[in-house]
C-alpha cells in the first residue's frame, strides 16, 4: 500500500528518466533535448534539494530492468512530473557546467 499512500503528494525519480542515452520506449520521460547523459542518483539527489524537493533514496528494481539493482530518488511533488523532472535535469546540466 505504500505506493497508493504517497500517490498524489510524492514522486519517484528513476535516472532512466532523466538519461539522453534511452529512448523513450526504453524509459526516458523527458525531451532529448533537456535530458542529461547518464544522470547518478547521487546528482539526482543534489538538484533536488536545491530545488527544495525533499528527496529520499530508495532500493529498488526499475520496472522496465527488474532483474538490476538499481536505487530511485522518491520526492515531494509540487506541480506536474514532467516539469519536476525537466527542472531536475536542467539543474544537473547546470551543476556539470560548473565541474567542466
Amino acid at each position: 500500500m505504500i505506493g497508493r499512500e504517497r500517490k498524489g503528494r510524492e514522486v519517484v525519480v528513476w535516472p532512466a528518466y532523466l538519461d539522453s542515452t534511452l529512448s523513450r520506449s526504453r524509459g526516458r520521460r523527458i525531451p532529448l533535448a533537456v535530458a542529461v547523459r547518464k544522470p547518478t542518483v547521487d546528482e539526482i539527489v543534489s538538484a533536488a534539494k536545491s530545488l527544495g524537493l525533499d528527496p529520499k533514496i530508495e532500493d529498488s528494481s526499475y520496472p522496465k530492468d527488474p532483474f538490476s539493482n538499481n536505487k530511485r530518488v522518491v520526492i515531494r511533488k509540487r506541480g506536474p512530473k514532467r516539469k519536476i523532472l525537466e527542472d531536475i535535469a536542467l539543474k544537473i546540466r547546470e551543476s556539470r557546467a560548473r565541474r567542466a
